[in-house]
């Protein structure tokens, strides 16, 4: 081989292998070198034949990257002369040079760590590996089993919305208003669901169920608001009240959810998961959700609802949402569309009344305007030709099916632990043998392939908290790998105690 395939080897590295073809690898490598300056401007390119011997390629991979390249002005095909970097795709570039202060930390005066007036890394967060896929038995909560993902009516949506009149209706700045088709398809397909209905101006479209509870809270309260909250409870929400309110008061929770008692007194706001408890699952019946909304209306508190899971009811009809019991507007209904769909997409939604949902359309703004379009509006066509509503048939069926699996995986291998009634969800919360260091076994199950999530974290107190619980996650394992997992988990279990 000569001197100049060898280097040309060098700059473009292509693999077969890979699920992207070489064309694309081709052309995001030239984009590369080009932007780089790794590719010289005087010097033509070698010829699509010459190019492609060295790189072991057909000539018509070369030959569509090259073209590709020529229509977005990265290259110029001079005459008799070959391929050229195109200089005006490199011009207003700033040379480079020796790294900044700025870039430098050994350089950097600036005390950054005691500017800052909040700390949101020393707050306790639920940490799950990025290999998680990896693992033979990630009872992983919260991810999605790659096979589960609607690819196909998920193209067919993003081929729609690619249309060129689509393109020019989703492209433009909306300034702070949602797409109105998809805020239809929740208030249409979504929300009745739940027995929740609201007008148009009553729905505001957020970046997921997180982000929805980030604005509620950043609206509501300030340093002399005391919010409650379920103990155990959701990690993130407590985290972002402990940012934003002047208290965070644990309630304890019991098979039927968050009790409702004087504990409640003096509390501005009340957050709840009542279909599917994080992270017990316990569902909270009908006269205790009425319980409650009595309790707030007593002591005039707002009720921030998270409704999430409450697709996954496997014994019963689902129970009504509170906010579809609500009759002084005082429930502030937040759900989400990614966790049906796929938590990477990053969108939700919230219902309040219109005044409220005036107010934090207005606070979203000023942190970035709307949800991206684009996605709006494939949701709202994945809406309106059904494919959410078979989606969800299809992942009932597939969810009951590893929820019964797991329940009697663990009556067989763990029969002697506890574990909070479970009407549905995607999780088991376990608790061990009063013994069990959760977080030791949480180690000790990497050693086997298997990946399971200590329950510390989730309480008000985690240093305090029981230190026996943990949660399986089963919306990312196969129905076939359940019984092994729980078994070496047992293993391991009784190992420890």
């Amino acid at each position: 081989m000569d001197n100049e395939a060898v280097m040309w080897r060098q700059l473009f590295q292509l693999d077969a292998s890979l699920e992207l073809s070489l064309q694309r690898q081709l052309r995001e490598q030239l984009v590369a070198a080009i932007l780089d300056g790794r590719v010289s401007e005087q010097k033509p390119l070698p010829s699509s034949r010459v190019l492609a011997r060295h790189l072991s390629v057909s000539r018509n991979t070369v030959v569509i990257a090259y073209q590709q390249l020529i229509d977005e002005n990265f290259l110029i095909a001079r005459e008799r002369q070959g391929y050229f970097v195109n200089r005006d795709i490199l011009a207003g570039r700033v040379q480079g040079g020796a790294p900044s202060p700025a870039q430098d930390a050994d350089r950097c005066t600036v005390e950054w760590h005691s500017r800052a007036v909040i700390q949101p890394s020393r707050l306790r967060n639920i940490v799950k590996p990025d290999n998680w896929r990896a693992f033979d038995y990630p009872f992983v909560y919260g991810q999605p089993d790659p096979s589960l993902i609607p690819v196909n009516d998920w193209r067919e949506c993003s081929r729609q919305a690619s249309s060129v009149s689509a393109i020019h209706d989703w492209a433009r700045d909306r300034v702070d208003h949602d797409l109105a088709e998809l805020v239809e398809q929740i208030r249409l397909r979504v929300l009745p669901r739940r027995g929740v209905f609201a007008d148009e101006d009553e729905v505001l479209i957020t970046l997921g169920a997180q982000n929805a509870l980030m604005l509620v809270s950043t609206l509501l309260h300030g340093a002399r608001s005391v919010v409650a909250m379920e103990n155990p409870g959701y990690t993130d929400a407590r985290n972002m009240f402990r940012m934003t309110a002047g208290e965070v008061r644990p309630i304890d929770v019991d098979d039927a959810g968050l009790v409702v008692s004087d504990a409640l007194n003096g509390c501005d706001s009340i957050y709840v998961t009542p279909s599917h408890q994080s992270p017990t699952t316990a569902t909270m019946p009908l006269d205790r959700r009425e319980a409650l909304l009595n309790k707030a209306r007593d002591i005039d508190a707002v009720v921030i609802e998270d409704d999430y899971e409450s697709e996954t009811n496997y014994l019963s009809d689902p129970v009504p949402a509170l906010k579809s019991l609500d009759s002084d507007g005082r429930v502030i209904y937040v759900g989400s569309l990614s966790k049906v769909v796929a938590p990477g997409l990053r969108v939700g939604y919230l219902v309040a009344p219109a005044p409220v949902v005036r107010e934090l359309r207005a606070l979203r703004r000023f942190g970035y305007r709307h949800p991206p379009t684009n996605n709006q509006q494939k949701l709202a066509l994945f809406l309106s030709l059904g494919h959410y509503d078979a989606l969800v048939t299809r992942l009932h069926k597939i969810y009951r099916e590893r929820w019964s699996v797991l329940g009697d995986a663990l009556n067989t291998h763990l029969p002697e632990a506890s574990r909070a009634p479970s009407f549905g969800g995607t999780a088991f919360w376990v608790t061990g043998p009063d013994t069990l260091d959760a977080q030791a076994l949480y180690s000790a199950a990497l050693e086997q392939s298997v990946l399971i999530e200590p329950g510390a974290v989730h309480y008000h107190d985690p240093d305090n908290a029981p230190r026996n619980t943990f949660r399986l996650g089963f919306s990312s394992i196969d129905a076939s790998r359940i019984a092994e997992g729980v078994a070496r988990v047992s293993k391991l279990v009784r190992a420890m105690s």
